[in-house]
């Protein structure tokens, strides 16, 4: 009896919200007029800007932080002086309001998403001829030909084949995932909060003085920038050569290079993160490799070339891929386990109806918005099928080496995974895409064999890393959507325009530094390293531990075990503890890379730390402006400073150090 008093009162209240949500809904505009063209027009210069920023990190680190706050906020810096300039003009505007803001956020979010996960710094870039060579032409599962040298026209069209698919997989399931488990997706609900926020009776004030900080530290950044270039003809000059801490520590990568993208990524990031990339530098670069360097002779070749996989550089490689291994896997195996632990109990609840009655007003007004104006099931389900049929196609043409039942597989498991990834975010706020990637690499590389791959493997590791991550990033965009009342459709639509603006302007961003800057050298500052790495996860899938060089399976067994340990640590250690075990993921990028970014980004945590003991409520407001500040100023300054490197026009000065006696 109790349960049919409870469905009741329910009804009650369903039928009271209907009747205010009619006024309601007649507060927030049709979801057609949440995509304008001014919003269209600010998601593509906001998107390019990002797909330069976050090129440039994948070509120098890999470490690419979550810029959807960010975006928001350049949305709302974006369209509020296009309308006041227009004020004063005497132009009549429409008013901002935050569901324009969301979808601005969402297609410049989708456009660079294309950026980071569309491979330029990993899988794509690791089939070129450069890191071909690098990993050992002499290597029996480096397969002569196994390369293929990048172009506008068949990266373009990769992405646009590949990248659709992942829109569509989990549209069906959009209800179920923020409505009925409702998953929280930390970074899409911070992102609605912001937005909310510049929106309210009290954001005008608050988002002044954001919108005042980023404009000013934009400028520092990118004049400094500017002021950098001049001191910088030749290799080894400038700021970002300076010695910091001495000559010899310069050697083993121990400076600060004065990059402002850097110190403001920091800012974002966690201090954990930071301090994690600066253990795994002081380990690596200044304990480990001077001391395997000095086993030159008896653990590798003393004439071997400084890039082969034999030689010191094997050893970074794969101790770096020990510790992501460890890392990924452990992650994997707990978010698959806690995410069917979650669901197992949402499904087995005996009365969901109880969750229902404690919805406020407010809520029930969002879901109502959520499901009114959404795309029919079937039209995603078609969608996905014609899109499916198209790379099946495609792919294996512009591939021979991945056979087309292969992508048949990966496109019937792909839906099931993107929603055990998407399922997984929603609860932590980590993509783990890469690793249903690696997972990919290392299947297929070992099924395809010795002949095919290295290429199958990458190739197919790109499709289920795009398919995946494209997923989860829509949810997270979807619950931003929810909270801050903007349509569904609309967000789908844009998400669709974002993603095919990504798909052109990514691939451009990568060839303007292709092109103008020494990409793929291990010595310059765009070292590119994963694409190393993950060209030789696929050879080491192709020969197994004999890729290898020598005593590296000793250390990797270790680092792997680290990993997973420092991980098991984290989640059973009491939190005053578990907040000093670092992070394996984070350690293992400057084992390759280097110690100065570490350094930078560690810089950006300091001022973050400062700023909330002097003065810690406008520390909260003004630390994303002003990292987002530093990091558009910098990168900004790319563009131009491609343009001048294409034209051959070199700066005028070189201001290098040298020691003592050499002067």
């Amino acid at each position: 009896m109790s349960t049919n008093y409870e469905t009741t009162e329910i009804d009650d209240d369903l039928e009271v919200t209907r009747d205010l949500s009619e006024d309601f809904m007649k507060t927030i505009p049709p979801w057609k007029e949440h995509i304008t063209i001014r919003g269209l027009v600010a998601s593509v210069i906001i998107g390019s800007i990002y797909c330069v920023i976050v090129m440039k990190l994948n070509l120098t680190t890999g470490l690419v932080p979550n810029l959807n706050v960010s975006a928001a906020l350049l949305a709302y810096v974006f369209i509020k002086t296009w309308t006041k300039l227009l004020e004063k003009a005497k132009f009549v505007t429409t008013p901002f309001t935050r569901q324009e803001n969301t979808i601005i956020q969402t297609c410049a979010v989708a456009c660079y998403s294309i950026a980071v996960g569309g491979g330029f710094g990993s899988f794509l870039l690791g089939l070129n001829k450069r890191t071909y060579e690098q990993a050992g032409v002499d290597t029996k599962g480096n397969t002569p030909g196994s390369y293929k040298e990048p172009g506008l026209d068949w990266m373009i069209s990769f992405l646009f084949v590949s990248s659709f698919v992942g829109l569509l997989a989990l549209v069906p399931l959009r209800k179920i995932m923020i409505i009925d488990y409702k998953l929280t997706y930390p970074s899409g609900t911070a992102t609605a909060v912001l937005i909310n926020g510049f929106h309210s009776a009290k954001g005008d004030k608050m988002a002044k003085k954001q919108v005042r900080g980023f404009m000013k530290f934009f400028s520092f950044s990118f004049l400094w920038s500017f002021f950098q270039w001049f001191y910088s003809a030749g290799d080894g000059c400038g700021f970002i050569n300076f010695p910091t801490f001495g000559l010899k520590a310069f050697k083993n990568t121990f400076y600060f290079d004065f990059s402002m993208t850097y110190i403001g990524a920091g800012m974002i990031c966690s201090h954990l993160v930071n301090l994690s990339l600066l253990l795994g530098a002081v380990l690596s670069w200044g304990v480990m490799w001077p001391l395997i360097r000095n086993e030159k002779g008896d653990w590798f070749p003393k004439n071997i070339s400084e890039g082969s996989m034999k030689s010191l550089n094997g050893y970074k490689v794969f101790v770096s891929i020990a510790l992501i291994l460890g890392d990924g896997l452990y992650n994997f195996l707990k978010i698959m386990f806690f995410s069917f632990k979650s669901m197992h109990a949402a499904a087995n609840k005996k009365n969901l109806n109880e969750d229902d009655k404690d919805h406020t007003l407010e809520d029930l007004q969002r879901n109502e918005l959520f499901l009114r104006d959404s795309i029919p099931t079937w039209i995603a389900c078609v969608g996905y099928v014609l899109f499916s049929i198209v790379s099946i196609i495609v792919i294996p043409i512009m591939f021979p080496q991945l056979k087309w039942y292969y992508v048949v597989v990966a496109y019937i498991l792909a839906p099931s995974l993107s929603f055990c990834n998407a399922y997984g975010a929603g609860l932590t706020d980590m993509n783990m895409a890469y690793n249903y990637g690696k997972v990919a690499l290392f299947v297929l590389a070992s099924v395809a064999g010795k002949e095919n791959g290295v290429v199958a493997g990458l190739i197919g590791c790109g499709l289920i890393k795009s398919i995946v991550s494209i997923s989860s990033d829509l949810m997270h965009d979807l619950k931003t959507g929810h909270l801050t009342l903007t349509s569904p459709r609309s967000m789908i639509i844009s998400q669709a325009i974002g993603t095919a603006i990504g798909c052109v302007v990514a691939p451009l961003s990568f060839f303007l530094f292709y092109k103008a800057f020494d990409v793929g050298n291990p010595n310059g500052e765009y070292k590119a390293p994963y694409a190393i790495i993950y060209r030789n996860m696929a050879i080491l899938g192709v020969e197994g531990f004999s890729a290898l060089p020598d005593n590296c399976l000793e250390l990797c067994y270790g680092f792997f075990a680290f990993a997973a340990l420092a991980n098991f640590l984290k989640d059973m250690l009491p939190e005053r503890y578990a907040k000093w075990v670092p992070l394996p993921m984070a350690m293992a990028v400057p084992f390759l890379v280097g110690a100065y970014f570490a350094i930078d980004m560690c810089m950006g945590s300091l001022v973050v730390y400062v700023w909330n003991k002097i003065d810690p409520k406008k520390a909260d407001l003004m630390i994303p402006a002003v990292a987002s500040g530093l990091i558009c100023g910098d990168g900004l300054w790319i563009l131009p400073s491609s343009i001048l490197a294409l034209a051959k026009i070199n700066p005028p000065m070189c201001m290098n150090f040298l020691p003592r006696a050499t002067s």
